[in-house]
């Protein structure tokens, strides 16, 4: 992984591709925070998927291959887009419903990270998201 440019906090960008299991669907995307940065959701969804992510800008993410293998998932307010390998049903990423700017990446898609060194992967609270209010 290349790094490029500064994220946020100073913190060197980097350039990935990330994959699903079967290679149907390949990302690229920048980073815009250090892998180290990856967090895990609580929500009723990702509490059950629990699919640790790191943030892209949305634009800052190229579907390279797949498009069409993609299969969306949404719920509740319909702001967050869950999208999911149709062939081997990894999730690969998710437009944010905290910041529909943002996508998040699961970690475990991106090429050379070792999820164990990155652990503990702190939760963020998604069970109490303030649309909900």
């Amino acid at each position: 992984m290349a790094a490029l440019a500064r994220a946020a906090g100073g913190a060197p960008a980097m350039k990935i591709r990330a994959t699903c299991h079967c290679g149907a669907v390949e990302l690229e995307a920048v980073l815009c925070e250090a892998l180290d940065a990856a967090r895990r959701c609580d929500c009723s969804f990702c509490a059950r998927r629990q699919g640790a992510n790191v943030s892209a800008r949305a634009t800052d993410v190229t579907v390279v291959r797949g498009a069409d293998a993609l299969s969306l998932y949404q719920w509740g307010t319909k702001t967050a887009e869950h999208w999911f390998c149709s062939v081997c049903g990894i999730y690969t990423h998710h437009r944010r419903r905290s910041d529909p700017g943002e996508v998040g990446i699961n970690l475990g898609c991106i090429e050379g990270v070792d999820l164990r060194a990155l652990e503990p992967i702190p939760m963020t609270d998604g069970r109490n998201h303030p649309s909900d209010a």
